[in-house]
């Protein structure tokens, strides 16, 4: 007990190492992820008290208070519904024990401390979420453009047609060709698996 203790003071508790893919099912994150809708786990990171688990969907975060502790808290963070922001990559001092990658999650911020043993495994991990937050980005983008351009279109139709055809038909007739069409433009830019950027920069 006065070990974890010590570990907890010292900071040491929080130095999380990361967990091959053969050890997956040995870890309680894997209790939690949605493998029946085809979730799967690219990069796990455990320390005494915390798991952090990136699949292709969700960050998976069993918090924990403390090495000494067993209770933990689990928290789901979609990436469609938590945007990946501000990625960063803080290497290993000649003292230091541990390497740091930071990153946003919608409003929450993160910062993980890994063992400097693992640094080419973290360098992916940043790779992996650095490229996740660029597409975000430029899908927002291109979905904002697309949504400009949509009411331009639906404004422009809407005065073309309005003496061709009865107002009530016409404006039904726009909005549903409308919803439709922003429908599909939000199915290509509203991306909820990155299964295929884990991959190409994840190594097995």
């Amino acid at each position: 007990m006065f070990g974890k203790l010590a570990a907890d003071a010292l900071g040491l508790s929080d130095i999380g190492s990361v967990i091959t893919s053969a050890d997956y099912d040995k870890v309680d994150s894997d209790d939690y992820v949605m493998h029946e809708d085809q979730e799967k786990i690219f990069f796990l990171i455990k320390s005494k008290s915390d798991e952090y688990c990136f699949t292709n969907k969700a960050l998976v975060h069993l918090d924990g208070t403390s090495a000494a502790s067993k209770k933990r808290m689990l928290r789901r963070y979609t990436y469609s519904a938590n945007p990946v922001s501000h990625v960063m990559l803080e290497t290993a001092g000649n003292i230091d024990m541990d390497v740091e990658i930071k990153f946003r999650l919608g409003a929450r911020d993160f910062s993980i401390d890994v063992h400097k043993k693992h640094l080419e495994q973290v360098k992916d991990l940043y790779k992996a979420l650095f490229r996740i937050s660029e597409l975000m980005h430029e899908n927002e983008v291109s979905l904002s453009h697309a949504k400009t351009s949509l009411e331009v279109a639906s404004t422009t139709l809407g005065r073309g047609q309005a003496g061709a055809t009865p107002i009530v038909e016409s404006f039904k007739e726009l909005n549903q060709a409308a919803f439709a069409w922003l429908a599909g433009a939000q199915q290509k830019y509203w991306v909820k698996d990155f299964g295929f950027v884990f991959e190409r920069y994840i190594k097995a």
